[in-house]
């Protein structure tokens, strides 16, 4: 992966990742806003995987059905954020629309995916730190905004 910081102002820094054939994106970015210390973000990104996996929630088991997607895809729409977990740790969030050779497309919550050729993401950090806290009632961890 290839990454550079496009601009920083008071209000905001904007980083360019650009992906090698092969990496798994999902761990890819993760590294990275752990490396850089991004505690809150949001980003969008485009390219192609060789295959994915996106999940859809079932909130009567608390866990992610998996949906394979064992062929190659572009990536239509990748949207997701940063934020600081219970663990301390920016804990990535990402979705997914993902679009095969026949026009039909798979989405969901965005597990994992090797890139083929390549993925281009856009971070956008901001100052403000945001916290994501699991929810035991739900099964998953969201923003809380109460601090």
């Amino acid at each position: 992966m290839k990454s550079k910081k496009l601009s920083k102002s008071a209000s905001e820094t904007t980083f360019v990742l650009v992906l090698d054939d092969g990496e798994e994106a999902f761990a890819a970015i993760t590294e990275f806003v752990r490396r850089e210390n991004v505690a809150s973000a949001s980003l969008t990104a485009i390219g192609a995987f060789s295959r994915a996996t996106v999940g859809w929630f079932d909130f009567a088991s608390h866990s992610y059905r998996k949906i394979a997607i064992d062929q190659q895809c572009e990536v239509l729409s990748i949207l997701g954020d940063v934020a600081e977990g219970d663990d301390d740790k920016p804990s990535v969030h990402i979705h997914a629309v993902l679009g095969l050779s026949d026009g039909t497309t798979r989405g969901g919550h965005f597990l994992d995916g090797i890139v083929h050729p390549t993925l281009e993401v856009i971070l956008v950090e901001t100052p403000v730190d945001l916290r994501r806290r699991k929810r035991a009632d739900l099964g998953i961890a969201l923003i809380d905004l109460s601090d």
